[in-house]
């Protein structure tokens, strides 16, 4: 059995990569472009029902947080309300 190293078969010397900095930018940005457009095929869109359902769960959601938000706001400034001043307003 023979071992071989990675740096012999690699093909590389070492040396930067040779071509025009501005192609290569453009080259970078034409890559980036193409995976952003792989990766929205592999993206799964809800129906119809879906959307409305999980918007509903996100309205629903959102008002219980402020409702228990405002809640500890108002119990929280009757308690600070008191401690100063001595009387509940």
């Amino acid at each position: 059995m023979t071992e071989t190293s990675a740096k012999h078969g690699s093909g590389r010397t070492g040396r930067a990569r040779r071509g025009n900095p501005v192609s290569r930018f453009y080259g970078a940005i034409a890559l980036f472009i193409r995976q952003i457009l792989d990766e929205l095929r592999k993206v799964v869109r809800p129906t119809g029902p879906e959307l409305v359902r999980y918007t509903t769960v996100v309205i629903v959601f959102v008002l219980v947080i402020m409702a228990v938000v405002s809640g500890f706001d108002f119990v929280w400034s009757k308690l600070i309300s008191w401690a100063f001043s001595g009387k509940v307003l």
